[in-house]
């Protein structure tokens, strides 16, 4: 049985990481890419973060928070490239 106790820091991360890839679909969606090629490599995307996260969660735990602020940052970056791209 998994203890889910054990990944409750990441959950906040788990969330946004949801949201990063809806943006970064929707950049793939604006600039034409084939929404076979886009699908297929998301779903590549999300089974390595699944194995990573999988994996990796009893050494990174002690560094939940940083990885936490990091990953944030990344998403509201992404974000912001995003809008600009659509400004322009």
């Amino acid at each position: 049985m998994v203890d889910w106790k054990e990944y409750a820091p990441f959950t906040g991360l788990l969330i946004f990481g949801n949201i990063e890839n809806l943006i970064l679909a929707s950049q793939g969606a604006v600039a034409h890419v084939d929404p076979f090629i886009l699908g297929g490599l998301s779903l590549i995307a999300v089974i390595i973060w699944l194995l990573l996260g999988t994996f990796g969660t009893k050494v990174a735990i002690k560094y939940a928070d940083y990885i936490e602020i990091i990953g944030g940052l990344a998403i509201i970056i992404l974000g912001l490239q995003s809008m600009m791209a659509i400004l322009k």
